[in-house]
């Protein structure tokens, strides 16, 4: 049986790709537990808990683009109105957004930095959960995110808190076509403290 179940996770994480465009349905109250328990399995350097998360849903998807929009103008960085139109043309019938973001520690002791891989990974671990129960997703780093106030525009501690986009869940709209992915080889090389040894 555990071979079974591990054959499974692991054609699970092989299989899974981004697709951007998806619609309803999107995952029921307790699959979205579980993908939110899924992103608080990532690791976390000194117990930091840097994850910060918000659920945008329904008919509140489509406004997140105005308010990118509007920080933008404030910022004297207004989006592009082609960015703005494939913003709404995504965000038509997305039927959840997590909004991420990441706290780090506030004593200085761990570096921010790790606090970010943390948060990254916690996205990567959403991405596979909704893939597992059938649905796919799509991370995006666009729509205003690195803009001074659009954190605190969305709802997040300007203070101590870093936006780091948006995750949309859903059914793909369209049959994904298979990505092509490179040879891992590629990028894999072999360590030796002493290469002369061979």
């Amino acid at each position: 049986m555990s071979s079974v179940l591990e054959s499974s996770a692991l054609e699970s994480l092989l299989s899974r790709q981004s697709v951007k465009f998806v619609q309803s349905p999107g995952p029921a109250e307790s699959q979205l537990d579980q993908i939110l328990q899924a992103a608080v399995r990532a690791p976390d350097h000194g117990a930091v808990h840097p994850w910060r998360f918000a659920l945008v849903r329904g008919n509140n998807v489509p406004a997140l683009v105005d308010v990118a929009v509007s920080v933008g103008l404030a910022e004297g960085k207004p989006l592009p109105d082609h960015k703005v139109a494939n913003a709404r043309k995504w965000l038509a019938n997305v039927p959840l957004v997590i909004l991420l973001a990441c706290r780090p520690d506030p004593h200085g002791r761990i570096r921010a930095e790790e606090s970010r891989l943390s948060v990254a990974a916690a996205v990567m671990n959403m991405l596979n959960a909704a893939h597992a129960l059938g649905f796919h997703g799509f991370w995006s780093t666009g729509m205003g995110t690195y803009l001074d106030g659009l954190g605190e525009a969305l709802g997040f501690d300007p203070l101590d808190e870093q936006f780091m986009g948006y995750l949309a869940i859903g059914t793909p709209i369209d049959a994904p076509t298979p990505a092509q992915r490179p040879d891992y080889q590629a990028f894999v090389r072999e360590w030796r403290a002493n290469p002369a040894a061979g």
